[in-house]
């Protein structure tokens, strides 16, 4: 990947935003389009407003054989030529650009809100609607499939279930899926707009209840950031406690995915044992911090709980039995035809289209690619102690389902061994002002797969722009492209096989 015109990043390292590069509109493009091309990924892309009325657009692309990031920029008006006809990795961050900023992507193959709220800047609005008129979320014209026997399903925002609000729109043909539009928006709180100006004693808590079962991944994101502009760094102690809390987030979700996806197949034992075995992960979480999610344990500079012997003596006697358990549970379901004949080729995606819309986390790993910051961008402990990347081949449900698996052994045997050797000394370091005019971009692996945060200070030191990628953000295309050609039927399977955040997505 060329790296002219392009600020060259390590994850984790701030940058002055005088050496951010702003391009010409279609050196920009080319330059985006011609990165994906040649094997780098859209981490991240968004619009700063500036003084003069225009919006600076920002990309983020990550390429993982260099374990390098690249950073560059254009200023555009109302509209520019989309990327995504030629990238379809921009689609969704051009829908967010649109919204958020008011300027229209031209040629953009389905732009629409996603979040359903007024454009930020004032009489600017990308849709050409009365800006009087209010925005309700999936209030919007939808893709219809016509023909005869096709008909339409429309399912949520209120679910069967106490779960978050969404709202899927399938065209059918009989019982076979023909499209599935995603619309969601029901769960905005204007987190990023919140961040500007701070951080300040609120932007912890913002971040640990973005996505609340994601809570240690970003907030170890926001912190690193933090830590970044500040020029200074968590103790080695700090880096270990955070990478066990971390992994045990990986641990809980991860064991209450497999019970979920028992359950949508009818299969109790599995599905019974699992919902309680993901409490004694999350209890584990608890007895490190006092809090089954992890909220206070991550802090800039460091962690606020600590492990003395005793309680990692504890730590490691009760992993042992969840692990044990778990694995008499899991088990049941790769011995049972029934299950795995439920679990293969269903909700199948090929590695081209992972590749081309940029997927990561499980649903990459399950296709074949080994996309994992733990290991392509390490931060952390994870500099020191690594973990083999887990992946399947097949793109199905199984493959979701057994890439959880082989995680869940993998981050245990992880936990096991920081906790046997943790490092000592202090566990925060207090840190000086942040920088001012200063750029970051930090990247942790979530349970769900790779969080960003984009950090951008003013001339105060104070941020000017806060961006948040959830992994949903990327994902949640994956399930409306794994449910082509499926019967509606294979629909609760598909979506737990991803299980996205609803509010991660719409921060």
């Amino acid at each position: 990947m060329a790296t002219d015109a392009s600020l060259q990043l390590h994850n984790g390292q701030s940058a002055a935003l005088g050496g951010l590069p702003t391009l010409g509109v279609t050196e920009f493009r080319e330059r985006v389009i011609g990165g994906v091309e040649q094997g780098a990924r859209l981490a991240a892309l968004f619009g700063v407003p500036q003084e003069d009325g225009a919006v600076r657009l920002v990309a983020v692309l990550s390429d993982a054989a260099m374990s390098s990031l690249a950073v560059c920029s254009t200023e555009v008006a109302d509209s520019y030529p989309a990327l995504t006809p030629d990238c379809p990795q921009a689609h969704w961050f051009e829908r967010e650009i649109a919204e958020q900023w008011g300027v229209r992507p031209e040629n953009h193959p389905w732009l629409k809100p996603i979040r359903f709220h007024r454009s930020y800047r004032a009489g600017h609005d990308a849709w050409g609607r009365d800006m009087n008129l209010a925005l309700l979320p999936s209030v919007t014209d939808f893709f219809r499939v016509e023909g005869d026997e096709v008909h339409e399903v429309a399912v949520g925002p209120v679910h069967a279930g106490v779960i978050e609000p969404g709202h899927f729109r399938f065209q059918c043909r009989g019982e076979q899926v023909l499209h599935l539009e995603i619309s969601l928006g029901f769960q905005h709180r204007g987190v990023e707009r919140a961040m500007v100006g701070g951080p300040d004693k609120r932007a912890i808590h913002y971040m640990e209840t973005l996505a609340g079962d994601t809570t240690i991944a970003h907030a170890t994101a926001h912190c690193a950031a933090v830590e970044a502009l500040a020029g200074s760094g968590a103790p080695p102690r700090a880096q270990a406690l955070r990478a066990v809390a971390l992994e045990l987030e990986r641990l809980a979700n991860h064991t209450g995915d497999l019970g979920a996806l028992a359950g949508d197949v009818g299969y109790l034992p599995t599905a019974s044992f699992c919902g309680r075995l993901r409490g004694d992960f999350l209890n584990l979480t608890a007895l490190l911090c006092g809090s089954r999610v992890g909220r206070g344990l991550v802090r800039p500079g460091g962690v606020q709980f600590d492990a003395d012997d005793a309680r990692i003596e504890q730590l490691l006697k009760r992993l042992d039995a969840a692990l044990r358990d778990t694995t008499l549970a899991v088990d049941l379901l790769w011995n049972t035809s029934s299950v795995r004949a439920r679990f293969e080729n269903t909700g199948v995606i090929s590695e081209r289209t992972c590749r081309d819309l940029g997927l990561v986390g499980v649903p990459a790993r399950a296709c074949g690619l080994e996309r994992d910051a733990r290991q392509e961008f390490p931060s952390g402990i994870y500099r020191f102690f690594q973990i083999p990347v887990s992946t399947f081949h097949t793109g199905d449900v199984f493959a979701r389902a057994y890439v959880r698996w082989l995680e869940i052994q993998r981050s245990a045997a992880f936990v096991r061994d920081i906790l046997k050797a943790l490092p000592d000394g202090a566990l925060r370091a207090q840190l000086p002002l942040l920088a001012p005019n200063s750029f970051v971009v930090t990247l942790a692996e979530g349970w769900r797969g790779e969080v960003c945060h984009v950090a951008m200070t003013d001339e105060r030191g104070r941020f000017a722009r806060y961006k948040v990628v959830d992994p949903s953000f990327h994902n949640w295309i994956g399930l409306a492209m794994a449910m082509r050609g499926q019967q509606i039927s294979d629909f609760p399977l598909c979506n737990k096989s991803f299980n996205l955040s609803y509010c991660g997505h719409d921060l």
